[in-house]
């Protein structure tokens, strides 16, 4: 084999071990990639049938109950077109209160309920999601 070949060789090798890395990386994050979508997003089908999702939005007032365990809450996230359905069982983060921007990280079961696996609350009085934000805007003041 002359010197050319074996430097074509080896530059070919590390090319593919480099595409085959890259592919198993990529194939890895794939199970842990989670959508954001808001509640409009979900009305018009994005997301379906996913494993796993986040919906972002505001907690609509009013709607947040406690069930008799003491420990299962639901709630409607809303972006104030549509409002979704949440049901989450676990100890809520601190900022977690009406009308404050909330991210419900989970997934629809069989009977088309969300079911939350995690509660992300806004981190500051500051933060509101993008999307929510601009749906904000288009709103009139007296429905904010």
């Amino acid at each position: 084999m002359t010197r050319k070949m074996k430097r074509s060789v080896t530059i070919i090798g590390v090319l593919a071990l480099l595409f085959v890395s890259v592919g198993l990386v990529s194939f890895a994050f794939r199970d842990n990639l989670v959508f954001f979508l808001t509640p409009t997003d979900v009305m018009a089908g994005k997301g379906k049938g996913a494993d796993k999702l986040r919906i972002g939005g505001m907690v609509e007032n009013g709607s947040f109950k406690r069930l008799e365990d003491g420990l299962t809450v639901s709630f409607l996230v809303t972006d104030f077109d549509h409002s979704i359905p949440i049901t989450y069982k676990g100890l809520l983060p601190n900022l977690f209160k009406e009308g404050q921007g909330v991210i419900a990280e989970g997934a629809f079961n069989k009977e088309g309920q969300f079911k939350a696996k995690t509660i992300l609350a806004k981190h500051d009085e500051k933060y509101v999601p993008k999307e929510i934000r601009e749906t904000m805007n288009k709103k009139p003041k007296d429905m904010k």
